[in-house]
């Protein structure tokens, strides 16, 4: 198994410890994910000093606050480094009121280009408030109007079936995290089994999102392993044919 977001520097305890304890779970790749100018270059570290670890490169949306065309140039420059595979996380989140909309659109259109540019899938985070569907349906305008040709992650998907289906007429990638095991995750679950299964994808999004099995206590890599034996359950499937087609799914769109 690979779990295709983490935020190793968030998580507890040490890099080392985590990686350890994912290999002995059978997960065998990890990509970390850099949140803005403070956490890229240890993502990119991470990588550089690790074979079983790559890494992400971006701009959150919650702190896009002052993205300029330094802030661009910036993941530009370490999108070449060795073992940077993707660009992200970006996207919108209008669940929180931590960056101006204005803000928050002017990063995900220029991560849009820079993912363009480096040849390199783009990481997307989306959040609403509580029934509203207005980040979700904003940004894939926005992806489906400047993205062509650019492969897109949908991190922590958490949209609904209707949004699932979209996203498989776009040939999207559907990654999906330990909220998909929560006991009131039913349209999350419903839409897991639409995702056609050359896009899907399974993640952590640690140290968050814990799957129900560890809820409460802080997540890590080694537990995507939880989160994957409820993706089976879901989709009919025996775990190592989903292990199989996440694997194939990931090495396809990151490149590892």
């Amino acid at each position: 198994m690979v779990d295709t977001h983490a935020h190793l520097a968030l998580c507890e305890p040490d890099e080392d410890e985590l990686v350890a304890a994912a290999r002995q779970a059978g997960v065998r790749r990890i990509l970390t994910v850099g949140l803005g100018e403070d956490s890229n270059p240890e993502a990119v570290r991470a990588a550089e000093e690790d074979d079983e670890v790559f890494a992400a490169v971006g701009r959150h949306p919650n702190s896009a606050g002052g993205f300029d065309r330094a802030a661009a140039d910036a993941i530009e420059d370490l999108a070449a480094r060795h073992g940077v595979v993707a660009i992200g996380e970006t996207g919108l989140d209008f669940y929180r009121d931590r960056a101006e909309p204005a803000d928050q659109r002017r990063a995900f259109s220029a991560q849009i280009s820079i993912a363009r540019n480096a040849g390199k899938p783009l990481v997307i985070h989306l959040r609403d408030r509580e029934g509203s569907d207005q980040a979700v349906a904003e940004a894939f305008a926005t992806l489906a109007e400047q993205g062509d040709g650019v492969p897109v992650i949908l991190h922590c998907f958490s949209a609904g079936p209707a949004w699932a289906e979209r996203a498989a007429e776009h040939s999207w990638y559907c990654s999906f995290a330990g909220n998909l095991t929560y006991p009131k995750a039913e349209p999350i679950r419903e839409a897991a089994g639409l995702v056609p299964d050359d896009r899907l994808l399974v993640e952590t999004d640690s140290p968050f999102l814990s799957p129900q099995p560890m809820r409460g206590k802080p997540n890590q890599p080694a537990h995507v392993v939880a989160t994957a034996e409820r993706l089976v359950e879901v989709r009919g499937v025996p775990y190592g044919e989903l292990e199989r087609t996440v694997e194939a799914n990931a090495a396809r769109v990151f490149g590892w």
